[in-house]
């Protein structure tokens, strides 16, 4: 048995679904034909009995109203059938002798033959039967049901002008009706005649069904065009699921260059595009992952073959074993293990969420400490400090100012974050040179979205880091082409660690070009709303 998939699920649902529709209109066209053909016949068959209209009209006109034939009951047999002689029903009653009066036929009341032969002539000479002895002319159309009259005369009836019954049938809902009007013209009664019971004729029969056949041709002429366009669309609208399934077993196998169409702007191209912004992501990822092993294998690398160089020439007797080469071991050991250390920092810094401590600190305190920890050894390499930035904020918080200003606090740990500050410094103490220039400024920018943030800059001197290699100083182990000289000692995680912990306090730390030439590195933390 083949596997239902998502498409033959929707195709099966949507085929069931519209023979379900069909059957329904089926059977509601059946029984509308059925209910609806016959009032349909009663209506024709009453339009072929103008001349029983005549002839209760001209009855009408000569007796002076319905009476007679309220109280004669055969009269109104004699005058519903087309070749019925009017006999024994005059005023004398059904069983009195046939009237005197001969200026009719044979039998006809007083009162229906009056010597007037242009008002009875309807009556006197009653259209003559076909030769096959159906109904008289004008009864017949071509292509309506054939009935004879003894079929009519049981659901014939006649109403007076008030509806109420005068002979024959009584009246049903639904039943056709035809005027009757007098000589003045106004409405003197209405011929009833009820629709027949049932489709019983071999016209009815096949009335029904050339029509039942025709709506049977046109719903499957429609079935079938339906369940094309539902094969279309089932296909047109889980295409896109089906190529997401590809992408998504290509991405679990490792290609993360897999990438699927995007058609249209509905949700499912939506989905599609997220898909494709997914991949590219894991894709970035994946080489960044890949990138950052070599680096660190490279890293690695360089003193362990320096350590390896020194045993082994202490092995071959090429150097001897003395304070130098224990010197330069253990150089190189220390350089592993910080390499290490700033590993694990990068780590551990990179997997926090929020900082360790939360407590007010004054961020611009730790700044100040960690450059009086560092300026020994900037004025050892010659590179002066400018704080006057950095003096004039300090000097607002000043109590003996005239409206000092609350020291700037945020809420985060003083040991993190004093880190950042000596990663910075350090940072510009190794990549800049001799007789350059650091210069710190600080200051508080308005709330935009949220609170207060306070803003601290360094610019430091030549040399710079080129356009293009500003976006990546942050990444792990990345070191721009200017400073990758090992005599630095850097190993490419400083910058890293500093982000990592900028944003873990709600800040932002950005490079960018300095004007002094070299690199700026800004940095923004997120003040308390009430330092209290």
């Amino acid at each position: 048995m083949p596997r239902l998939t998502l498409h033959r699920k929707a195709f099966i649902a949507l085929a069931a679904l519209l023979v379900a529709l069909l059957l329904i209109f089926a059977g509601f066209s059946r029984l509308g034909l059925q209910r609806g053909l016959g009032p349909y016949v009663a209506e024709i068959e009453l339009a072929r009995m103008g001349w029983l209209a005549e002839r209760l009209q001209a009855h009408h006109t000569q007796t002076g109203g319905w009476d007679t034939l309220r109280n004669q009951p055969r009269l109104w047999g004699q005058l519903s059938h087309p070749g019925a002689s009017l006999r024994r029903s005059g005023a004398q009653g059904a069983e009195g002798p046939p009237p005197t009066d001969r200026s009719g036929p044979p039998g006809m009341p007083p009162e229906l033959a009056n010597g007037n032969p242009a008002v009875d002539r309807s009556m006197q000479q009653p259209p003559p039967p076909p030769p096959d002895g159906g109904p008289p002319p004008g009864e017949r159309s071509a292509g309506g049901p054939q009935r004879h009259p003894d079929d009519l005369f049981p659901r014939l009836g006649l109403v007076d002008a008030q509806q109420n019954r005068v002979a024959g049938a009584t009246p049903q809902p639904g039943s056709a009706r035809l005027a009757l009007t007098g000589a003045d013209g106004q409405t003197i009664g209405q011929l009833v005649l009820a629709p027949p019971q049932g489709v019983r004729s071999d016209a009815d029969q096949a009335f029904l069904a050339q029509h039942l056949g025709f709506v049977a041709w046109t719903g499957l002429a429609g079935l079938a065009l339906a369940l094309l366009l539902s094969g279309w669309l089932a296909r047109r609208w889980l295409a896109p699921v089906e190529a997401l399934a590809t992408g998504a077993r290509g991405i679990a196998q490792g290609h993360l260059h897999t990438r699927v169409p995007v058609h249209g702007n509905d949700e499912l191209a939506q989905l599609a595009r997220t898909f494709n912004t997914m991949a590219e992501q894991l894709s970035s990822i994946e080489s960044s992952r890949r990138q950052w092993l070599g680096d660190v294998a490279h890293e690695l690398r360089t003193p362990l073959a320096a350590m390896r160089a020194e045993i082994e020439a202490v092995q071959d007797g090429v150097r001897p074993f003395d304070d130098k080469t224990a010197l330069r071991l253990h150089r190189q050991v220390m350089r592993l293990i910080q390499l290490v250390g700033d590993l694990r920092a990068s780590l551990d810094a990179a997997g926090t969420s929020a900082p360790s401590a939360q407590v007010p600190v004054h961020p611009l305190s730790l700044l100040t400490e960690a450059l009086a920890s560092m300026r020994p050894r900037l004025a050892q390499a010659a590179i002066d400090v400018d704080t006057m930035g950095l003096d004039a904020l300090a000097a607002q918080s000043s109590v003996s100012t005239p409206t000092p200003i609350p020291a700037p606090l945020v809420r985060g740990d003083a040991q993190q974050l004093h880190q950042v500050f000596l990663n910075l410094l350090e940072n510009s103490l190794r990549y800049t040179d001799a007789g350059g220039l650091l210069r710190l400024s600080a200051r508080l920018l308005p709330p935009a979205d949220g609170a207060a943030q306070l803003q601290v800059q360094l610019d430091d001197s030549a040399p710079g880091v080129p356009a293009h290699e500003l976006p990546r100083i942050f990444d792990r182990l990345y070191r721009a082409e200017t400073s990758r000289n090992r005599d630095h000692g850097g190993s490419g995680l400083g910058l890293a660690i500093c982000r990592a912990i900028v944003l873990a306090h709600g800040g932002t730390l950005v490079a960018d070009t300095s004007p002094l030439g070299g690199l700026r590195i800004t940095l923004q933390l997120p003040l308390l709303d009430n330092p209290s």
